[in-house]
Parts: C-alpha cells; sequence; structure tokens
C-alpha cells in the first residue's frame, strides 16, 4: 500500500518481538465482554504474526483512568475474550513497561501472545512522553499499529512508538486506510455522502469538508432541521438549533460554488411524542405542526435518497436519517440503507460507513457485511472526514 509499510514487507517477523498495538477497548459488562467486535477486528494480524513465529505483544488502552492505576480499567478479563476469539492462550502481564512487562516478554517463545496492562495506567502514555515512549519500546524489536480507532490520538502508544522502532500497519489498520481512500482520497464518481446525527454542532468540520469532496450531500436527522428552519421553514417543536442558522447557510453557499448538491428531505414522519409506536403522519416539510415535532424522513424523501444512490459510484455514510432507535422512525434509514447494500451487492457502489450511531443502524438494517467497509473507529473516522491528519497514520507513512 502507497506510503505504508504493511505486513507484506514484514519478511521475517519469527523469532521478534512485535509489539503490536490494538483497540480492545470493547463494552463491558459484570466482567464480561459484552460486544467483540473489535477484538474480531484485529484477530487477522495477531495470528498472522503468531503463526510467522513472532512473540506477539498486544499494547491497548481500556476506559479512561487517567494516568492512574485503577482495576476497573484492567485488561486481565479482556485477555480472556481475547483467547475465546483467538483460540489461543493469551499470557497476561500487570503492567505495560517495567519489570512486570520485561520478565513476561523474556519468558515467550516464538509464537506466543502476551498481552501488556492498560497502557493508560501510565500518565506519559497521553503525553507521548519520550521516556515512557522508550521504556515501551524496550520491549519491542517491530511496531505495528492495528489500532484505526486510536490513530486521532498522538498517544506514547499509537504514534510515538512508530518512531522509534520500524514501523508497520497491521490489517486492519490496512484495510481501513485502503477503504478511506477509496471512499474519500481517490473515489470514483459521482461521489454522494449521506451525513445525519441530532446536531450540526458537532459536524460543522465535516460538512465543510464534505461539500468541497462529494457531488452530493444528503443531511439527515435532526440536524436536517436546522438547515430546514435556516432556508426559512418552520420545523414545529423538532431538535433545531435555530442559533447555526448562518453557519447552514453558509455550508450551503459553499456547497453551491463546488458544485455539490445539498439534499434535504421534502417531507417528514412527525409525532407529538418521542416514543416507540407513537402516533404519527407524514407531512410535506413546509407542513410541519407547530405541535410536532419531526423524528424521521418520509418515503418521498427516501425515493430521493435512493434515485442520489442509484447515481453514484460511491457512497460515504456517518449518522441515520431519523430516530432509528425508535420504531417506526427506523423505516428511512433502514430503506436507503438496504438499497445501498443492494447496489454494493451488484458491484454498482463502493459504499464506506462509519461512527458508533452509523454502526448500530447498519446492524439494525441487517446489512454491516454487504457494505464495502463499515468502520469501528468513531472519532478517528469522524476526524479523517473532516478532512484532518491523523498523528497514528501519519507516523507510519514511509
Amino acid at each position: 500500500m502507497a506510503g505504508f509499510k504493511t505486513l507484506d514487507d514484514l519478511k521475517d517477523a519469527a523469532g521478534k518481538r512485535v509489539l503490536v498495538r490494538v483497540d480492545l477497548n470493547v463494552p463491558m459488562k459484570d466482567g464480561e465482554v459484552t460486544d467483540a467486535t473489535r477484538i474480531e477486528r484485529v484477530a487477522p494480524t495477531i495470528t498472522e504474526l503468531a503463526d510467522k513465529g513472532a512473540k506477539v505483544i498486544l499494547l491497548a488502552h481500556f476506559g479512561r483512568p487517567k494516568g492512574k492505576i485503577d482495576p476497573a480499567s484492567s485488561l486481565r478479563p479482556v485477555a480472556q475474550a481475547v483467547e475465546a476469539v483467538l483460540d489461543r492462550h493469551v499470557h497476561f502481564a500487570s503492567d505495560c513497561v517495567g519489570e512486570a512487562a520485561r520478565s513476561a516478554v523474556a519468558e515467550m517463545v516464538d509464537g506466543d501472545i502476551l498481552l501488556l496492562e492498560n497502557t493508560r495506567f501510565h500518565p506519559g502514555e497521553e503525553k507521548n512522553d519520550a521516556d515512557f515512549t522508550r521504556a515501551l519500546a524496550e520491549n519491542g524489536d517491530i511496531y505495528v499499529n492495528d489500532a484505526f480507532s486510536a490513530a486521532h490520538r498522538a498517544h506514547a502508544s499509537t504514534e510515538g512508538l512508530a518512531h522509534l522502532l520500524p514501523a508497520y500497519a497491521g490489517r486492519t489498520m490496512q484495510a481501513e486506510l485502503e477503504a478511506l481512500e477509496k471512499g474519500l482520497g481517490n473515489p470514483k464518481r459521482p461521489v454522494v455522502a449521506i451525513v445525519g446525527g441530532a446536531k450540526v454542532s458537532t459536524k460543522i468540520d465535516l460538512l465543510s469538508n464534505l461539500v468541497k469532496k462529494v457531488d452530493g450531500l444528503v443531511i439527515g436527522g435532526g440536524m436536517a432541521n436546522t438547515f430546514l428552519a435556516a432556508r426559512g421553514t418552520a420545523v414545529g417543536k423538532s431538535l433545531c438549533e435555530h442559533e447555526l442558522a448562518d453557519t447552514a447557510k453558509q455550508i450551503m453557499i459553499d456547497a453551491a460554488s463546488a458544485g455539490c448538491a445539498i439534499i434535504l428531505p421534502v417531507d417528514a414522519v412527525v409525532a407529538r411524542e418521542f416514543k416507540a409506536g407513537a402516533e404519527n403522519e407524514t407531512v410535506d416539510v413546509s407542513a410541519v405542526p407547530e405541535d410536532a415535532m419531526i423524528l424521521d424522513v418520509g418515503p418521498k424523501s427516501v425515493e430521493k435518497v435512493k434515485e442520489w444512490l442509484d447515481r453514484a459510484a460511491t457512497l460515504v455514510w456517518n449518522g441515520p436519517l431519523g430516530a432509528f432507535e425508535i420504531e417506526p422512525f427506523d423505516r428511512a434509514t433502514v430503506e436507503a440503507a438496504r438499497h445501498a447494500a443492494a447496489r454494493t451487492r451488484e458491484g454498482l457502489l463502493v459504499s464506506v460507513a462509519g461512527g458508533g450511531d452509523t454502526v448500530a443502524a447498519l446492524n439494525h438494517a441487517g446489512v454491516v457485511e454487504d457494505f464495502t467497509y463499515v468502520s469501528t473507529a468513531g472519532g478517528a473516522f469522524l476526524e479523517w472526514m473532516e478532512g484532518k491528519e491523523l498523528p497514528g497514520v501519519v507516523a507510519l507513512s514511509r
């Protein structure tokens, strides 16, 4: 892959101590991992290196212990979940530096897998402290970064190590970067973006960047209400950031200048209550009742989105079109997602999606496996879509 060394470039891993930065910040309940998706994503890199005879030493963070030892943020219970996914024994060390780490690494034989304790138990991790980075590097000969989801942080284990050891992108990092290149870096045109979610305020940078990169920008969710209001449309009691009207207008002006079409809802599903099964009706966006709130885009709007998807060669998706967590306000998101998935299956669309709500929405629609790539990275995916450089990725550049 241009600009990065991958595991294909690592010819002689046997016997080498390979520090692999992974994302094991998984959801837990009662000491058990409730969703092993992130472990499953990094499993190919771990097993490939172990099978090549490397001593695989896993670096990861968990939670926000703020540079102090916090038993509730220990990775020890996660080690068991990693074992279950890999179907291999995973050793555990009670620290990521110092004697505990040193002795655990010294006891490894080729092909062993060792998980070191939470890197964020040390203040030097988040500060990208040079001494702490050197202490991590002492236990490795090679560095592999397979944690794209932490690549927007310039921490010791995500960025610093790449400057001290020969650095490679793991398989998940490689897949993510290749997918992102297809999405916005060097995409097939036309490119359509779907951006939803509650608030414009959280996605100003994203929208400002996308209008310069895509041919059509579909705006849904609560943020569409802010654009409708900025255009002079009354949105009743809908979630709306009226104070951002000027920002929304500027984004629409910038889009027009860049030749990017802004696609807003033309009809909406409205209700008086925000609850499952609430009594609702579909109205034109110009006829939203004063006492009602928009909770989903309507069928005419969905058809409009489908028309754009039929024209598109590339889709980038971040955020649902409506309040998909509550039926029946999930219909538009599900219908659009299934249409995009069908186009992708037919080989007519490259579809790249990411962000927490987006992954949940695509899971709800049952189409995650059909998209070209679905990123589990939240902040890193968003910052990439905003056009920002990610320190952990830049550090891997040749």
